[in-house]
């Protein structure tokens, strides 16, 4: 008997169409039983799905049809993160409005996904560049504002001249922005922040009960990424004139063996200098030629540049020399570091470099003592010499001495650091979730009220290049002052993408809420199995993670800390 011939056109049709009509893929508002939550990385709508897309989206519907022949409850949406800078470039480039780029890719991208036949349940899809999705971004921004969580600063940025807009460090790449392929350049823009620091600690500790079914290798990199390290704050006082450079060391048992303190070419200091060497302010302008993140200063050449002032060393009073170099970040502390050329690599090839004093005070077995003799720095710890009151101590012992000395003469203090930074999410395009702030010439900064939200996006501008069309849009920035009814001028700003692509599996468990979230999202959460590369996965989940502790704090997922962690395994 003749076998009938397999037309996957038909027969996966019709076994779709049944699916469809059967719901088989819908969940249940709250889930009776056991549940199983099964999410893949939110796709970017860039058009057409490429091998990536299949093989992740195929692991993670594998994953839920599995969990459902055990008979759990399972969940697995979809929907688009649909912001962002490539979606406008790419309309820039086609002549299109990306409101209209970005639904159209949208479209053509769920046929695709259905024609695979994943399991998806669809009556849960959103994209992020809708109201009713961006509006709830807009309120959670603004009840941070009210508890301190954003907060708006100067800072100094990596520029893309190119895109005109601020980058990420980890949109940097080898010193060239991520989409443009252009040389960064650093710059300083008033931006808003949100606090992450304020949680540094309890999510460094969150890792720990996370080790059952997340990779090593994902924690290892998110606990660098947060990088809690414990020091001491040493000020350094003006030789001449009143105030203090304040810097963070991981080791002041070395603090003897510092002969310079160097500063970021955007330091007050540093600018102020300027003013009055034509040398030093060519420096800096080649220093504004650069990145800002720490991949890119790490690999580049170290150059510095006296600044022609001295500071007071804390505990002895010899003066020291005070430098610029481009290897040192404003954003880390306050933009200074105590340089001890005999005992940190990167400070001995930059005393080498430009003939600064090395003075060892740290005795490691089979190390030169002469500072002057050293052909690399010593590193490790050791036994204090050279450190007066100090010497015949162990490093270990020295650091809480040293640091209690300082202190005691007011002048630093025992203190924990981290490398994490708050999150600048101002961004200078159009394609995003505009920021709900008013700038009032009476009143200063102030919320749009909670009644006027969402601050809807226009999406009718054809685009000319990449200067924001809200910028020359009178209709979308002028606005009276909340609060004294004033002339004002709306946020041109818009959030940076990682802010939708952070929350977006809360809303999912409850995709038609008349809130943020409510408790279906309780009951949903957390995500059982999340798929998604390395890289995403250690970028968007820490940031996934802070969104839940915000939730919870205020008031949207249970205060018990029963979901501080949004993602069971990845």
């Amino acid at each position: 008997m003749d076998t009938p011939a397999y037309s996957p056109q038909e027969l996966e049709a019709a076994v779709q169409q049944r699916w469809h009509d059967q719901q088989a893929f819908k969940a249940a508002a709250r889930p009776s039983g056991e549940k199983f939550y099964a999410l893949a990385m939110f796709p970017y709508p860039s058009g057409q799905l490429h091998m990536g897309h299949v093989r992740n989206y195929s692991i993670a519907d594998a994953i839920a049809r599995y969990q459902r022949m055990l008979g759990k409850e399972v969940m697995q949406p979809m929907g688009w993160d649909a912001f962002g800078l490539p979606a406008e470039n790419a309309a820039l480039k086609h002549g299109l409005a990306p409101a209209q780029w970005t639904m159209g890719n949208i479209a053509h991208m769920r046929g695709q996904l259905q024609r695979l036949g994943l399991s998806y349940d669809w009556s849960r899809e959103f994209a992020t560049c809708t109201p009713d999705y961006y509006r709830w971004e807009q309120w959670l921004f603004v009840k941070l504002w009210e508890k301190g969580l954003v907060y708006q600063k100067l800072s100094t940025v990596n520029w893309d001249p190119v895109d005109q807009t601020v980058l990420a460090n980890e949109q940097v790449v080898d010193g060239c922005g991520w989409r443009s392929g252009a040389p960064v350049e650093r710059k300083e823009i008033v931006q808003y922040f949100l606090r992450i620091t304020a949680y540094a600690e309890e999510l460094l500790s969150g890792l720990d009960a996370l080790s059952e079914g997340w990779p090593e290798q994902v924690l290892t990199m998110q606990r660098n990424w947060i990088g809690r390290s414990e020091g001491a704050e040493i000020h350094f006082p003006l030789a001449a004139g009143d105030g203090v450079i304040k810097v963070f060391t991981t080791r002041p048992d070395t603090l003897m063996g510092a002969t310079y303190l160097a500063v970021a070419p955007e330091h007050p200091l540093a600018v102020q200098a300027a003013e009055n060497s034509a040398e030093l302010a060519a420096f800096l302008e080649r220093c504004r030629h650069g990145s800002v993140s720490e991949a890119s200063i790490e690999t580049q050449e170290k150059e510095g540049h006296p600044l022609g002032l001295n500071v007071r060393h804390p505990l002895t009073g010899v003066e020291l020399p005070v430098w610029t170099a481009n290897f040192v970040l404003m954003g880390y502390g306050e933009g200074a570091v105590m340089s001890v050329p005999a005992h940190d690599q990167r400070d001995f090839a930059f005393a080498r470099k430009y003939g600064l004093p090395i003075r060892a005070v740290i005795q490691a077995e089979g190390v030169a003592t002469d500072g002057e003799a050293m052909t690399e720095a010593c590193t490790g710890s050791g036994t204090l010499f050279n450190s007066g009151a100090f010497d015949g101590l162990a490093s270990e012992v020295a650091k809480g001495r040293i640091t209690a000395a300082v202190a005691a003469r007011g002048l630093g203090q025992k203190t924990v650091n981290f490398r994490l930074r708050d999150w600048g999410i101002s961004r200078q395009r159009y394609w995003g979730t505009p920021i709900p702030m008013i700038h009032c010439p009476h009143c200063g900064v102030v919320p749009v009220p909670e009644r006027d939200l969402p601050v809807i996006l226009p999406t009718h501008y054809q685009l000319k290049d990449p200067r924001s069309p809200l910028l020359d849009d009178p209709e979308f920035t002028r606005v009276a002052c909340p609060q004294c009814g004033a002339a004002a001028r709306r946020e041109t700003d818009t959030m940076d993408t990682f802010v939708e692509s952070s929350w977006y599996y809360a809303r999912f468990a409850c995709p038609d809420a008349e809130q943020m979230l409510d408790q279906r999202a309780a009951d949903w959460l957390p995500v059982d199995q999340y798929v998604g590369g390395v890289e995403h996965a250690v970028l968007h989940l820490l940031y996934a993670r802070f969104f839940n502790r915000l939730l919870r704090d205020v008031g949207l997922l249970p205060a018990d800390g029963a979901h501080d962690e949004p993602f069971r395994h990845l």
